[in-house]
Protein backbone atom coordinates (compact mmCIF):
# COMPACT_ATOMS: atom_id res chain seq x y z
CA UNK A 1 0.00 0.00 0.00
CA UNK A 2 2.77 2.46 1.08
CA UNK A 3 4.73 1.86 -2.62
CA UNK A 4 1.57 2.44 -4.63
CA UNK A 5 0.95 5.83 -2.30
CA UNK A 6 4.64 6.86 -3.41
CA UNK A 7 4.60 5.90 -6.72
CA UNK A 8 1.36 7.92 -7.53
CA UNK A 9 2.94 10.94 -5.57
CA UNK A 10 5.95 10.65 -8.37
CA UNK A 11 2.92 10.07 -11.15
CA UNK A 12 0.56 12.25 -10.30
CA UNK A 13 1.86 15.27 -8.16
CA UNK A 14 2.77 18.62 -8.85
CA UNK A 15 6.83 19.44 -9.43
CA UNK A 16 6.41 21.82 -6.70
CA UNK A 17 4.78 19.75 -4.28
CA UNK A 18 6.19 17.69 -1.41
CA UNK A 19 6.86 14.57 -2.03
CA UNK A 20 6.26 12.01 1.20
CA UNK A 21 10.00 10.08 0.15
CA UNK A 22 11.63 14.25 0.16
CA UNK A 23 10.38 14.71 3.87
CA UNK A 24 13.25 16.13 5.65
CA UNK A 25 12.13 13.41 8.63
CA UNK A 26 11.40 14.02 12.56
CA UNK A 27 13.43 14.93 15.30
CA UNK A 28 13.86 11.53 16.21
CA UNK A 29 14.30 8.60 14.11
CA UNK A 30 11.68 5.84 13.92
CA UNK A 31 11.16 3.02 12.01
CA UNK A 32 9.01 3.47 8.73
CA UNK A 33 5.24 2.71 8.58
CA UNK A 34 4.67 -0.31 6.19
CA UNK A 35 1.35 0.20 4.97
CA UNK A 36 1.34 4.31 6.13
CA UNK A 37 3.93 7.22 4.15
CA UNK A 38 5.35 9.49 6.80
CA UNK A 39 2.36 12.22 6.81
CA UNK A 40 -0.20 9.60 6.80
CA UNK A 41 0.78 8.38 10.07
CA UNK A 42 1.51 12.32 11.43
CA UNK A 43 -2.54 12.87 10.19
CA UNK A 44 -3.22 9.40 11.76
CA UNK A 45 -1.30 10.96 15.68
CA UNK A 46 -2.52 14.18 15.77
CA UNK A 47 -6.58 12.34 14.93
CA UNK A 48 -5.38 10.57 17.70
CA UNK A 49 -4.22 13.07 20.51
CA UNK A 50 -5.92 14.77 23.74
CA UNK A 51 -5.12 18.26 21.96
CA UNK A 52 -7.01 17.16 19.09
CA UNK A 53 -10.11 16.00 21.54
CA UNK A 54 -10.51 18.73 23.30
CA UNK A 55 -11.26 21.07 20.57
CA UNK A 56 -14.53 20.28 20.64
CA UNK A 57 -15.26 21.99 23.76
CA UNK A 58 -13.00 25.08 22.49
CA UNK A 59 -14.44 28.26 21.34
CA UNK A 60 -14.48 29.39 18.01
CA UNK A 61 -16.07 32.84 17.93
CA UNK A 62 -18.76 32.48 20.50
CA UNK A 63 -18.65 31.87 23.94
CA UNK A 64 -20.68 29.11 25.33
CA UNK A 65 -23.55 29.15 22.48
CA UNK A 66 -27.14 27.64 23.36
CA UNK A 67 -27.68 26.11 19.79
CA UNK A 68 -26.21 23.19 18.53
CA UNK A 69 -25.12 24.47 14.88
CA UNK A 70 -22.71 26.99 16.32
CA UNK A 71 -18.64 26.03 14.80
CA UNK A 72 -16.58 24.95 17.76
CA UNK A 73 -12.77 24.73 17.30
CA UNK A 74 -12.77 21.31 16.48
CA UNK A 75 -15.57 21.73 13.88
CA UNK A 76 -13.52 24.48 12.57
CA UNK A 77 -10.50 22.56 12.42
CA UNK A 78 -12.52 19.53 10.07
CA UNK A 79 -13.84 22.52 7.83
CA UNK A 80 -10.00 23.95 7.41
CA UNK A 81 -8.70 20.59 6.51
CA UNK A 82 -11.72 20.28 3.73
CA UNK A 83 -11.37 23.25 1.68
CA UNK A 84 -7.51 22.91 2.20
CA UNK A 85 -7.37 19.25 0.61
CA UNK A 86 -9.68 20.68 -2.00
CA UNK A 87 -6.93 23.37 -2.56
CA UNK A 88 -4.20 20.59 -2.80
CA UNK A 89 -6.08 18.30 -5.09
CA UNK A 90 -6.83 21.05 -7.47
CA UNK A 91 -3.28 22.18 -7.53
CA UNK A 92 -2.19 18.53 -7.27
CA UNK A 93 -0.41 18.77 -4.00
CA UNK A 94 0.06 16.29 -1.43
CA UNK A 95 -2.93 15.88 -0.10
CA UNK A 96 -2.04 13.59 3.16
CA UNK A 97 0.36 17.05 4.05
CA UNK A 98 -1.62 19.11 3.52
CA UNK A 99 -4.30 17.07 5.65
CA UNK A 100 -2.10 16.64 8.72
CA UNK A 101 -1.23 20.39 8.86
CA UNK A 102 -5.05 21.55 8.72
CA UNK A 103 -5.52 18.79 11.69
CA UNK A 104 -2.66 20.05 13.84
CA UNK A 105 -3.15 23.92 13.41
CA UNK A 106 -4.68 25.17 16.55
CA UNK A 107 -3.77 22.35 18.79
CA UNK A 108 -2.51 25.12 21.07
CA UNK A 109 -5.59 27.39 20.64
CA UNK A 110 -6.71 28.72 23.99
CA UNK A 111 -10.19 28.41 25.60
CA UNK A 112 -12.40 31.23 24.91
CA UNK A 113 -11.34 31.60 21.16
CA UNK A 114 -7.99 34.39 20.63
CA UNK A 115 -9.76 36.51 23.49
CA UNK A 116 -7.81 33.86 25.24
CA UNK A 117 -5.04 34.18 23.23
CA UNK A 118 -5.14 37.49 23.76
CA UNK A 119 -5.34 37.49 27.63
CA UNK A 120 -2.35 35.04 28.07
CA UNK A 121 -0.03 37.33 25.37
CA UNK A 122 -0.49 40.02 28.15
CA UNK A 123 -0.29 37.51 31.02
CA UNK A 124 2.83 35.88 30.18
CA UNK A 125 6.17 37.92 29.89
CA UNK A 126 7.62 36.12 26.84
CA UNK A 127 4.68 36.75 25.06
CA UNK A 128 2.02 33.80 23.62
CA UNK A 129 0.55 32.79 19.94
CA UNK A 130 -1.74 29.76 19.76
CA UNK A 131 0.18 28.94 16.13
CA UNK A 132 3.59 28.91 18.36
CA UNK A 133 1.51 26.79 20.91
CA UNK A 134 1.04 24.48 18.54
CA UNK A 135 4.56 23.43 17.38
CA UNK A 136 4.84 23.09 20.96
CA UNK A 137 2.09 20.39 21.58
CA UNK A 138 3.14 18.52 19.12
CA UNK A 139 6.94 18.67 19.99
CA UNK A 140 6.83 18.84 23.60
CA UNK A 141 3.69 18.53 25.48
CA UNK A 142 1.62 15.61 23.94
CA UNK A 143 2.39 12.02 24.52
CA UNK A 144 3.43 12.78 28.27
CA UNK A 145 6.31 15.15 27.25
CA UNK A 146 7.49 12.97 24.74
CA UNK A 147 5.72 14.76 21.74
CA UNK A 148 4.41 13.21 18.42
CA UNK A 149 7.58 13.45 16.76
CA UNK A 150 5.64 14.62 13.38
CA UNK A 151 7.44 15.58 10.31
CA UNK A 152 9.12 18.86 10.06
CA UNK A 153 6.92 19.55 7.24
CA UNK A 154 4.28 19.02 9.13
CA UNK A 155 5.32 20.90 12.22
CA UNK A 156 6.23 23.90 10.01
CA UNK A 157 3.30 24.41 8.54
CA UNK A 158 1.22 23.95 11.88
CA UNK A 159 3.62 27.10 13.10
CA UNK A 160 3.34 29.26 10.25
CA UNK A 161 -0.21 28.88 9.24
CA UNK A 162 -1.04 32.23 10.33
CA UNK A 163 -1.32 35.45 7.92
CA UNK A 164 1.98 36.77 8.63
CA UNK A 165 4.25 33.85 8.58
CA UNK A 166 5.66 32.17 5.25
CA UNK A 167 5.93 28.33 5.37
CA UNK A 168 7.85 26.10 3.57
CA UNK A 169 5.84 23.99 1.48
CA UNK A 170 3.00 25.01 -1.07
CA UNK A 171 1.22 22.53 1.52
CA UNK A 172 1.61 24.78 4.22
CA UNK A 173 0.61 27.39 2.28
CA UNK A 174 -2.78 25.87 1.15
CA UNK A 175 -3.94 25.35 4.96
CA UNK A 176 -2.84 29.10 5.77
CA UNK A 177 -5.12 30.09 2.91
CA UNK A 178 -7.47 27.60 3.93
CA UNK A 179 -7.77 28.63 7.34
CA UNK A 180 -9.00 32.01 5.97
CA UNK A 181 -11.25 31.33 3.43
CA UNK A 182 -12.81 28.87 6.32
CA UNK A 183 -13.05 31.18 9.27
CA UNK A 184 -14.28 34.11 7.15
CA UNK A 185 -17.48 32.20 5.72
CA UNK A 186 -18.18 30.44 8.71
CA UNK A 187 -18.12 33.06 10.37
CA UNK A 188 -20.11 35.33 8.85
CA UNK A 189 -22.85 32.05 9.24
CA UNK A 190 -22.50 31.69 12.89
CA UNK A 191 -23.10 35.96 12.92
CA UNK A 192 -26.23 35.97 11.15
CA UNK A 193 -27.70 33.56 13.18
CA UNK A 194 -26.47 34.78 16.46
CA UNK A 195 -28.44 37.96 15.10
CA UNK A 196 -25.30 40.16 14.77
CA UNK A 197 -25.50 40.85 11.01
CA UNK A 198 -28.02 40.13 8.08
CA UNK A 199 -27.07 38.75 4.80
CA UNK A 200 -27.85 41.99 3.28
CA UNK A 201 -25.09 44.13 5.66
CA UNK A 202 -23.00 42.09 3.60
CA UNK A 203 -21.49 45.27 1.45
CA UNK A 204 -23.22 44.79 -1.96
CA UNK A 205 -19.61 44.75 -3.69
CA UNK A 206 -18.39 42.05 -2.35
CA UNK A 207 -21.25 39.89 -2.79
CA UNK A 208 -20.97 40.67 -6.35
CA UNK A 209 -17.65 39.77 -6.48
CA UNK A 210 -17.25 36.57 -4.51
CA UNK A 211 -21.06 35.23 -4.14
CA UNK A 212 -24.15 36.01 -2.02
CA UNK A 213 -23.39 32.86 -0.39
CA UNK A 214 -20.90 30.63 1.89
CA UNK A 215 -20.75 28.03 -1.05
CA UNK A 216 -20.93 30.62 -3.28
CA UNK A 217 -17.73 32.52 -1.90
CA UNK A 218 -15.75 29.64 -0.98
CA UNK A 219 -15.88 28.28 -4.74
CA UNK A 220 -14.95 31.73 -5.77
CA UNK A 221 -12.20 31.92 -3.59
CA UNK A 222 -10.85 28.32 -4.74
CA UNK A 223 -11.73 28.47 -8.25
CA UNK A 224 -9.27 31.84 -8.24
CA UNK A 225 -6.47 29.72 -6.40
CA UNK A 226 -6.65 27.38 -8.93
CA UNK A 227 -6.45 29.71 -11.58
CA UNK A 228 -3.89 31.94 -10.46
CA UNK A 229 -1.42 28.90 -9.09
CA UNK A 230 -2.56 25.74 -11.36
CA UNK A 231 0.94 25.06 -12.43
CA UNK A 232 3.00 27.15 -10.72
CA UNK A 233 5.22 27.61 -7.46
CA UNK A 234 2.59 29.67 -5.41
CA UNK A 235 -1.10 29.13 -3.84
CA UNK A 236 -2.16 32.15 -4.22
CA UNK A 237 -5.43 33.83 -4.87
CA UNK A 238 -6.30 36.17 -8.15
CA UNK A 239 -5.57 39.89 -6.97
CA UNK A 240 -8.88 41.28 -7.23
CA UNK A 241 -10.90 37.96 -5.25
CA UNK A 242 -7.90 37.83 -2.59
CA UNK A 243 -8.66 42.13 -1.93
CA UNK A 244 -12.53 41.44 -2.05
CA UNK A 245 -11.47 38.41 0.52
CA UNK A 246 -9.33 40.37 2.74
CA UNK A 247 -11.82 43.73 2.53
CA UNK A 248 -14.56 40.44 3.73
CA UNK A 249 -12.51 39.73 6.50
CA UNK A 250 -11.95 43.83 7.54
CA UNK A 251 -15.88 44.05 7.71
CA UNK A 252 -16.13 40.86 10.01
CA UNK A 253 -13.42 42.16 12.49
CA UNK A 254 -15.41 45.72 12.22
CA UNK A 255 -19.01 44.19 12.57
CA UNK A 256 -18.45 41.34 14.21
CA UNK A 257 -15.49 40.59 16.51
CA UNK A 258 -14.92 43.90 17.83
CA UNK A 259 -19.12 43.82 18.70
CA UNK A 260 -19.39 45.25 22.48
CA UNK A 261 -21.14 41.93 22.49
CA UNK A 262 -17.99 40.06 22.54
CA UNK A 263 -15.66 42.67 24.02
CA UNK A 264 -17.92 41.93 27.30
CA UNK A 265 -17.75 38.30 27.26
CA UNK A 266 -13.39 38.77 26.67
CA UNK A 267 -13.39 41.17 29.77
CA UNK A 268 -14.95 38.09 31.82
CA UNK A 269 -13.29 35.58 30.27
CA UNK A 270 -10.05 38.10 31.18
CA UNK A 271 -11.36 38.16 35.18
CA UNK A 272 -11.52 33.88 34.99
CA UNK A 273 -7.67 33.13 33.04
CA UNK A 274 -5.99 35.98 34.96
CA UNK A 275 -7.52 34.52 38.33
CA UNK A 276 -6.27 31.07 37.36
CA UNK A 277 -2.83 32.49 36.11
CA UNK A 278 -2.19 34.33 39.37
CA UNK A 279 -3.31 31.23 41.73
CA UNK A 280 -0.84 28.97 39.86
CA UNK A 281 1.70 31.44 40.00
CA UNK A 282 1.38 32.30 43.54
CA UNK A 283 0.41 28.14 44.19
CA UNK A 284 2.23 25.88 42.24
CA UNK A 285 2.33 23.17 44.02
CA UNK A 286 -1.55 22.96 43.16
CA UNK A 287 -0.33 22.07 38.94
CA UNK A 288 -1.23 18.29 38.13
CA UNK A 289 1.85 16.71 38.67
CA UNK A 290 2.58 16.95 34.91
CA UNK A 291 2.98 20.56 34.67
CA UNK A 292 4.66 21.24 37.91
CA UNK A 293 7.25 18.45 37.23
CA UNK A 294 8.13 21.17 34.21
CA UNK A 295 8.85 23.66 36.38
CA UNK A 296 12.40 23.64 36.95
CA UNK A 297 12.97 23.09 33.01
CA UNK A 298 10.15 25.64 31.61
CA UNK A 299 9.59 28.32 33.97
CA UNK A 300 6.68 29.42 35.42
CA UNK A 301 5.18 31.81 32.98
CA UNK A 302 5.54 28.98 30.02
CA UNK A 303 4.07 26.18 32.37
CA UNK A 304 1.09 28.41 33.13
CA UNK A 305 0.62 29.06 29.37
CA UNK A 306 0.82 25.39 28.98
CA UNK A 307 -1.71 24.21 31.18
CA UNK A 308 -4.16 27.50 30.80
CA UNK A 309 -4.03 27.30 26.74
CA UNK A 310 -4.70 23.58 26.86
CA UNK A 311 -7.84 24.08 29.03
CA UNK A 312 -11.31 23.56 26.84
CA UNK A 313 -14.01 26.58 27.97
CA UNK A 314 -15.57 24.10 30.06
CA UNK A 315 -12.46 22.50 31.96
CA UNK A 316 -11.44 26.42 32.59
CA UNK A 317 -15.00 27.62 33.97
CA UNK A 318 -15.18 24.04 36.09
CA UNK A 319 -11.30 24.72 37.67
CA UNK A 320 -12.30 28.45 38.10
CA UNK A 321 -15.39 27.66 39.91
CA UNK A 322 -13.60 25.19 42.32
CA UNK A 323 -10.61 27.49 43.41
CA UNK A 324 -12.78 30.52 43.46
CA UNK A 325 -16.67 29.64 44.49
CA UNK A 326 -17.51 28.69 47.62
CA UNK A 327 -19.25 25.19 47.61
CA UNK A 328 -22.69 24.36 49.54
CA UNK A 329 -21.93 23.19 53.58
CA UNK A 330 -22.99 19.54 53.41
CA UNK A 331 -23.77 17.85 56.83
Amino acid sequence: MKEKTLKKEEMFLSQYACKSKDTIGRLRKEEPCPMRTDFQRDKDRIIHCKAFRRLKNKTQVFFSPEGDHYRTRLTHTLTVSQVARGIARALSLNEDLTEAIALGHDLGHTPFGHSGERILNKLNPNGFEHNVQSGRVVDILENDGLGLNLTREVVDGIINHKLKCSPITLEGKAVSLADRIAYINHDIDDAIVGGFITKDDIPKHLSEVLGETSRERINTMLFSIQRESDGKDKVEMEKGIAEATMELRTFMFERVYNDKTFRTEETRADRMITALYEYYMKTPDALPDFYRNRLDKDGIDTVLSDYISGMSDVYAVKTFTEIFIPKNWKN
